[in-house]
């Protein structure tokens, strides 16, 4: 009896750990060119495995399967790379860091593994389940995929400016295919046909009559994303260097992490500067505008970048790795909170308002069409 695929992707990035401890005890494997010529080996070869694992299933598999069970082995890299990073296990990752990639002991850094190897890896072995049960898994796929882009560009940049880009080995550029992945992987995922409730037109015209301030949970929702928009082009101006007294004081009193010369934290803001800000804005547009249809799957791919980036920023902003003059101030320490899992939640909120309520975003229906239907019935 064969195994199931997921379990199966499973057992094969349990063998990370292994081939990290392995490669940490050759002394061949203490300089720079060949950590990175054994990287692409073993991924290779993992990759080898799932070829040969799919021709057992003797089905047309989908492209992606590849793509998510490559990034689980990745993922169980990466909580290897956590828990010795936090003193809970030791001689795995010595030699990568030494030679590799040394921004991975960074507390952002920290921060992400975790996030990639509970959230991603537990979203990865959910998906394939899904996909070789013939069931949608759409909406799991743009959630990993907004995550995943989202935590590339800050980390990649912030690799480059931050006080590590002076120290980057040959290791770091097998980063460069899993900057691309992602976003091929999300382009498929959004241009695939997205499975529609069945909600009458009764219904959808109903609740598209209806105004902004009629619908108490959308004028919430639209308040709370002015809200974030309004903290986080005051951030932007913050790592602007902005001279107002008020960005000085967040800076020093509040927020020191953004100063921290790791990097991610400036890049981290600019990217919501420039990115977030104009998407906070379109979704607040979608808010007030019936039958905005994308706004199903651009709350669920926005949900999932705000929620990683929001994680790390926080986690390394009170992490131990981080130095102690760039840590939020114990007595600042509830409301820096406070508001950065605001920023957080909001977005999580309206995927969530998108998704069990979406009539107001369905095609709008005229109401000829609806007279239609009553006399159908």
């Amino acid at each position: 009896m064969k195994p199931p695929a997921e379990v199966s992707v499973f057992l094969i990035s349990l063998l990370a750990p292994g081939v990290l401890f392995t490669m940490n005890n050759i002394p061949a494997f203490q300089e720079p060119l060949p950590i990175l010529g054994m990287g692409m080996v073993i991924l290779g070869s993992v990759l080898l495995l799932l070829l040969l694992l799919t021709v057992q299933h003797k089905t047309k598999v989908d492209p992606l399967f590849y793509v998510f069970a490559e990034f689980s082995f990745i993922c169980m890299v990466g909580l290897t790379n956590a828990l010795e990073q936090d003193g809970f296990i030791s001689g795995f990752m010595d030699f990568y860091i030494k030679m590799g990639e040394p921004h991975l002991s960074t507390a952002y850094a920290v921060m992400m593994s975790y996030w990639e190897g509970v959230v991603h890896f537990t979203l990865f072995l959910i998906i394939i389940h899904r996909m070789f049960a013939g069931k949608s898994y759409r909406s799991l796929g743009l959630l990993w995929a907004g995550s995943s882009i989202a935590h590339q560009i800050v980390f990649i940049p912030g690799v480059v400016i931050g006080k590590y880009g002076s120290n980057i080995r040959p290791a770091f550029w097998r980063n460069v295919p899993f900057f691309l992945l992602p976003f091929w992987a999300a382009s498929l995922l959004f241009s695939r046909p997205r499975e529609m409730p069945i909600i009458t037109a009764d219904k959808i015209a109903a609740e598209q009559k209806k105004s902004l301030l009629s619908r108490p949970v959308d004028l919430l929702l639209s308040l709370l994303l002015l809200g974030a928009m309004a903290f986080t082009v005051f951030r932007g101006f913050v790592v602007l260097d902005c001279p107002l007294d008020t960005c000085f004081t967040y800076i020093y009193q509040y927020e020191p992490y953004l100063k921290d010369p790791v990097g991610f934290p400036r890049i981290m803001m600019l990217m919501y500067l420039f990115y977030a800000v104009p998407l906070l804005a379109v979704l607040i547009y979608g808010l007030k505008t019936p039958g905005c249809r994308w706004m199903l799957d651009w709350t669920i791919f926005f949900a999932g970048a705000m929620v990683q980036t929001q994680w790390c920023h926080i986690g390394a902003s009170l992490h131990s790795r981080t130095p102690f003059t760039y840590r939020v101030p114990a007595d600042r320490r509830w409301p820096v909170i406070a508001l950065n899992v605001l920023l957080a939640v909001a977005p999580v909120l309206l995927a969530l308002r998108c998704h069990t309520n979406p009539a107001y975003f369905m095609t709008p229906v005229h109401e000829g069409q609806t007279k239609n239907e009553k006399k159908t019935k």
